[in-house]
């Protein structure tokens, strides 16, 4: 059974950095697909960034250059590296995964199977 636990949230201010952290047993499989979302009160659910098993990245336009997905296999690890951060980012953050071989167009939600509980980013100006 894949499970996906978030970690690593938390209030910070502009300008600062926050790692996340997502603990998942998915990476053992050959093929998977994992992304990062977001959603802020009132507003819909965000693609932030995707990974895909043979190494294909997604980043959304809004943080493509401050933020970095990345994964270890031995540590069963997810992570996403956010530097620079604005208060537009404040948002409830949640990995997600799927059992695909690559992953689809436009990191949507609707295409993930199993999602973490999430970890609150607040960042204030």
């Amino acid at each position: 059974q894949v499970q996906l636990v978030e970690s690593g949230g938390g209030s910070v201010r502009a300008g600062g950095s926050l790692r996340l952290t997502c603990a998942t047993s998915i990476l053992k499989y050959s093929t998977y697909c994992m992304g990062w979302f977001r959603q802020a009160p009132g507003k819909e659910r965000e693609g932030v960034a995707d990974i895909a098993s043979d190494d294909m990245i997604h980043y959304a336009d809004s943080v493509k250059g401050r933020f970095t997905i990345s994964r270890d296999r031995a540590k069963n690890a997810l992570y996403l590296e956010m530097n620079s951060l604005k208060p537009e980012d404040t948002a409830m953050y949640y990995c997600a995964a799927n059992r695909w071989y690559r992953c689809g167009p436009g990191i949507s939600s609707r295409d993930y199977s199993y999602w973490g509980q999430g970890t609150q980013v607040t960042v204030s100006s």
